[in-house]
């Protein structure tokens, strides 16, 4: 069983991509969208809530785990790694084998799939757009660096997320907050939707970027990885019968939305919610109003 985690709805663009690369797979989807978003976030705030999440993913019984959010996989990626167990093929150098009577674990990240692939296509200058957080944590420019001479244009973009979320992606607020946004990445010849809600806006980018500027949505490059990961650590998740789980921390909400993201219908959506420091299950969703005293 896989587990795929972001911090809502838009890593259902992710797991719609992983899905269809691995259809034979079980997965088990956590959306934190009742904690989100998680771009204006401070560091240590996104490292416990995506410890929480990945704790729980290894307890539903996932040895592997897909940080779909880019938000957490630019900041929080590698302090997982290394809490959790050894690195992912994805993001670095994998062992073979963990220590003597430990659970194999991995957890994996999109990152280096959309550096290489965004490299891959570029001629010379890449733009990247996304999340405070994603931008300012320097990570993107930091990986594209690695892999070659190419000038990297940075514009965090933090109206466009809640617009996917209103569901106004086919508006004119969305091309119009596109066009502001993508003004101010210069001559580029490819841009990287550096966050999960962002492919939902392609229409709005197509509309506003220069004729011959290549559009990266990472998720298909991100499921390739993944894919060829599998086939060379055979047996570490072994297929099953491509059934979805779903687990979110705001269970009406999600289900509201999250059909647009996965491109079908979603199955029953469990909810979990912070109790004690982790995401523990609750047989039902307590809506309180008005002044709480605790």
């Amino acid at each position: 069983m896989i587990g795929v985690y972001d911090s809502g709805y838009g890593g259902l663009t992710v797991l719609r991509a992983l899905r269809a690369a691995l259809p034979t797979h079980d997965f088990v989807y956590l959306g934190d969208s009742g904690r989100a978003p998680y771009g204006g976030r401070d560091t240590d705030t996104i490292l416990d809530f995506a410890e929480q999440c990945v704790e729980r993913l290894f307890e539903e019984g996932c040895p592997l785990v897909v940080v779909a959010c880019h938000t957490v996989s630019c900041v929080a990626l590698r302090h997982l790694q290394r809490r959790y167990g050894p690195g992912g093929a994805l993001v670095g150098a994998a062992t073979e084998s963990d220590s003597a009577g430990a659970t194999p674990r991995r957890i994996l990240g999109v990152t280096i799939p959309a550096a290489e692939a965004a490299v891959a296509q570029s001629r010379g200058h890449i733009g990247v757009i996304g999340t405070a957080r994603t931008v300012s944590s320097g990570t993107f420019a930091t990986e594209l660096a690695k892999l070659g001479p190419h000038r990297v244009t940075q514009r965090a973009a933090p109206l466009l997320a809640p617009i996917v979320e209103e569901g106004w992606e086919d508006s004119a607020i969305a091309r119009l907050a596109v066009a502001r946004y993508v003004a101010e990445l210069g001559d580029i010849d490819t841009l990287v939707l550096g966050c999960t809600h962002y492919p939902l806006l392609r229409a709005a980018f197509e509309a506003t970027l220069p004729e011959g500027v290549a559009i990266l949505d990472p998720a298909p490059f991100v499921a390739a990885r993944l894919s060829d990961w599998l086939d060379r650590h055979p047996g570490f998740v072994a297929p099953g019968t491509g059934t979805l789980r779903v687990l979110c921390t705001d269970p009406a909400g999600f289900r509201a939305h999250g059909e647009r993201f996965l491109g079908e219908p979603l199955p029953v959506v469990a909810h979990v919610a912070e109790e004690g420091g982790r995401l523990a299950h609750k047989a039902t969703v307590e809506v309180r109003l008005g002044q709480i005293v605790r």
